[in-house]
């Protein structure tokens, strides 16, 4: 009698092993085959981004050392102001009073700040001042690009380049406004 419950014992478990046995050989040939195409496809997001963040004019800059860039671009009605580096309208928050970053959470989500990576400056491009440039710790974590002490934000309504859908806007607990290429905040409304 004890016979036939090993049998069916060892029949239960040679389908098993064989199922076990031929999951990992289908993962040892996964794994081989994924750290190739790791390799590869690691190599493409790199050189996407400088391609796509690099202008004209700064290409040779862009390429040896990345950098926030803030240019000078004339919106119809405001004249000439501040821009980042894809042409969007940068502003400012009034209530950060020209001395620190408070537009954080869920404001900082409608108001994206213009942001510092890791050991990266600010560049002026064109009429945009180097000299007026600077950062400001941001609360949630790295730096925030300023100008003339104020430090710089997007919107996210701004759909394209070249809008400026915030101006006089008051939006999370304060005004929005532009800046000139001088460092003065441009208060009329568009």
């Amino acid at each position: 009698m004890s016979f036939k419950p090993a049998g069916r014992v060892q029949m239960r478990s040679l389908p098993k092993l064989s199922i076990t046995l031929a999951v990992s050989l289908l993962a040892l040939a996964g794994c081989g085959s994924s750290s190739s195409s790791t390799s590869s496809s690691a190599s493409t997001p790199t050189s996407a981004p400088a391609a796509t963040t690099s202008t004209p004019a700064t290409t040779s800059s862009s390429a040896s050392a990345p950098a926030a860039q803030v240019s000078v671009k004339t919106v119809s009605g405001l004249g000439p102001v501040l821009v980042n580096a894809q042409g969007h309208t940068l502003y400012i928050f009034e209530p950060d009073n020209k001395s620190k970053v408070t537009c954080v959470g869920a404001c900082a989500s409608l108001w994206p700040p213009l942001k510092l990576a890791s050991g990266e400056k600010a560049a002026g491009v064109g009429e945009a001042k180097s000299s007026l440039l600077a950062s400001d710790p941001d609360p949630e974590g790295g730096q925030v690009v300023t100008y003339a002490g104020w430090p710089l934000y997007t919107y996210a309504a701004d759909s394209a380049a070249g809008t400026a859908n915030g101006q006089a806007l008051n939006s999370e607990g304060g005004l929005w406004y532009v800046i000139s290429p001088s460092g003065t905040v441009i208060v009329k409304a568009p």
